[in-house]
């Protein structure tokens, strides 16, 4: 497994932007694909966005379609996520994760996380 780190959370007005960015700690990404999952408080941690790390192909949630953009960068070996016109409903925890095996809409197909990331969006 390898250590994922996160960065760019923080507090925004509804309608605003944010872009979180996910590398690894120390090591190069050998993996299918990378995705974002989130975590409201008191909920279960979900799929918001996923990325095939060589092709570039994306798969989104229906609630972030046309808002989220999922992106990487191959030689910078990071992974990103821009999050626009943001809602309340969007505040959460923000984990970036490393596929395993299964589907990837799934969070126990992914067997690497990061810490995660606030991501708080006031009304």
């Amino acid at each position: 497994q390898v250590q994922l780190v996160e960065s760019g959370g923080g507090l925004v007005q509804a309608g605003g932007s944010l872009r979180l960015s996910c590398a690894p700690a120390g090591r190069t990404l050998s993996t299918y694909a990378m995705a974002w999952f989130r975590q409201a408080p008191g909920k279960e941690r979900v799929f918001t966005a996923a990325i095939h790390w060589s092709s570039g192909s994306t798969w989104y949630a229906d609630d972030v379609k046309g808002r989220f953009t999922i992106s990487r960068d191959k030689p910078k070996n990071t992974v990103y996520l821009q999050m626009n016109s943001l809602k309340p409903e969007d505040t959460a925890v923000y984990y970036c994760a490393a596929h395993v095996s299964g589907s990837i809409y799934y969070a126990p197909s992914f067997g690497s996380w990061g810490q995660g990331t606030q991501v708080t969006v006031s009304s």
